[in-house]
């Protein structure tokens, strides 16, 4: 006897069977019982999730002798009529290869003769939305007004495309896609009748690769099931046939990523493809991965949101840690534009490298995003420095510069200025964390001010001229908003002129830099 595709052996054959669509079922099982049957009824919904299935049912189901709660007894002469495709009240007509205005015209002329048994004809348009204007226009009259024992049930994935003469005409029901939950626990159910031994992490991962589509669940099940048949399928297994990549995979990646090692995520990169991964199927996964990261970033309350294992939800909070909300966003996009134009390009591992390098270099970038990836960069040296007390300093082309500095000697600390009050020296060292408090976009336009002393010891802060100037010398508030930035770095209040200049040589013949005024400590680190 030939094999049966699971999606087929184990189509739901009563209401009771029909998975996660209940605001649906629940709708039409009252109306039978009420006997308030409508004349044309519209299933839209992505693939898998029931359509057509539902409407079997629902044809059998009218047209049953003894029908139950659950739908059709499934015994009686016109259910097994039906179930065999034998049965004049049951057409089933494939609009994608059934597109013209004869076939519709066809189908007008047959509803004019009453059902020979049974009480309705029940004609089940599949892909409606393929029909031509002129069949659509054919169908518009009788699908208004039909004799009373003609159900039109029409069912599409593209909804968009019906004209809404027909959306008008017909009560619609929308099938959601499928939970992962619900998905899996039917393949549970399932190979537990096929005695066969599949572990609940591998079921729950193709449950997710399923998107939604239960039939998609099964056929996935189907392959992975037959490449390893005889043996427990392991999630490991799962992955293998399914070309995909563990999760700890992409955690080690999204760590070279923060590192800023583009080495690291090339070499893994490149064990990926080794191991024979789909790289289309591994762009999807870690820019869900990355989704999910965003989404534990944003609240600690998503967690039924996020339909991962314990172990992995734990991770995901560690690793929103120790990233800002706005680079994962930019992590997104960047692979959210990559999964548009992988799939059908030619070097896909070329477009993934590329993304990486751009995920780590964010100077390749000029978005929002992207400057404030470089700022935090440039904040996180400063910090480094700070925390470790030295800073490293080159040799000249003599190489005297650093001679104690190579040995590892402290070099003295320089005596600071009397003239330069504490407040305003607590405010140059650390300047680069009152930029970091400050909002886009003053922290962009912050970006290359340098702070010079004024009459009165008031902080005079020069920003370059044009773009970044204006924005400050346009509305006092921003001043007065980082005057209040500063007071609540140093605790005290402190003045700010605001000044511009044009380049580095122009500021320094009109400013002393305060920077260079008040040193640190030099010292260079032990290798």
């Amino acid at each position: 006897m030939s094999y049966t595709a699971l999606y087929r052996k184990f189509r739901p054959a009563s209401f009771a069977e029909v998975k996660g669509q209940d605001h649906i079922v629940t709708t039409l099982r009252n109306q039978i019982k009420a006997g308030r049957i409508g004349h044309a009824y519209l299933f839209t919904g992505t693939r898998g999730t029931g359509k057509t299935s539902v409407a079997k049912i629902f044809a059998k189901t009218v047209n049953c002798e003894n029908p139950t709660e659950d739908g059709p007894c499934g015994e009686c002469r016109i259910c097994k009529a039906i179930a065999a495709g034998a049965s004049m009240n049951v057409i089933e007509i494939d609009a994608a290869s059934n597109n013209g205005v004869d076939n519709i015209r066809e189908i007008v002329d047959e509803v004019s003769y009453s059902p020979a048994e049974g009480k309705y004809k029940v004609y089940i348009i599949d892909e409606v939305h393929m029909l031509s204007i002129g069949a659509f226009n054919a169908l518009l009259k009788t699908l208004e007004e039909p004799p009373s024992y003609v159900i039109f049930i029409l069912a599409t994935t593209e909804v968009h495309k019906l004209p809404i003469t027909i959306l008008s005409r017909c009560q619609r029901y929308d099938f959601k896609r499928i939970s992962i939950e619900t998905i899996a626990d039917r393949m549970k159910e399932l190979v537990d009748k096929e005695s066969v031994q599949v572990e609940d992490k591998a079921l729950r991962y193709i449950a997710k690769m399923a998107d939604g589509s239960m039939r998609d669940a099964l056929s996935l099940l189907d392959q992975c099931i037959a490449f390893h048949l005889g043996n427990e399928l392991t999630y490991d297994m799962a992955l293998d046939v399914l070309g995909a990549v563990d999760n700890a995979v992409f955690s080690d990646l999204l760590r070279y990523v923060l590192d800023r090692d583009v080495l690291g995520c090339v070499k893994l990169l490149e064990d990926i493809v080794m191991q024979g991964r789909e790289l289309t199927q591994f762009v999807t996964d870690f820019t869900w991965y990355l989704r999910n990261l965003l989404l534990v970033s944003a609240s600690d309350q998503l967690e039924d949101v996020i339909d991962v294992s314990s172990e992995h939800l734990a991770r995901l909070k560690e690793e929103a840690k120790m990233v800002d909300f706005d680079q994962i966003s930019r992590y997104v996009r960047i692979f959210s534009e990559l999964a548009g134009q992988i799939r059908y390009a030619s070097q896909k591992r070329i477009l993934v490298e590329i993304a990486l390098i751009k995920l780590c270099k964010p100077e390749m970038e000029t978005s929002n995003e992207a400057m404030l990836d470089r700022i935090r960069q440039v904040e996180e040296k400063v910090d480094e420095v700070q925390q470790g007390g030295y800073v490293r300093v080159a040799a000249g082309n003599d190489g005297a510069t650093a001679g104690n500095a190579q040995t590892g000697v402290m070099t003295e600390r320089p005596k600071l200025e009397k003239a330069v009050p504490e407040e305003i020296q607590g405010v140059v060292r650390g300047w680069m964390g009152i930029v970091g408090n400050a909002e886009v976009p003053m922290k962009l336009y912050l970006k290359g001010a340098k702070l010079s002393l004024g009459q009165d010891n008031q902080l005079i802060v020069a920003v370059e001229d044009g773009l970044k100037y204006d924005y400050f010398d346009r509305d006092p508030e921003t001043v007065a908003q980082l005057e209040r930035l500063i007071e609540d770095f140093c605790g005290k209040s402190v003045k700010v002129i605001l000044k511009s200049y044009k380049d580095a040589n122009d500021f320094d013949n009109h400013f002393v830099d305060l920077s260079k005024v008040i040193q640190m400590e030099i010292e260079e680190e032990e290798e």
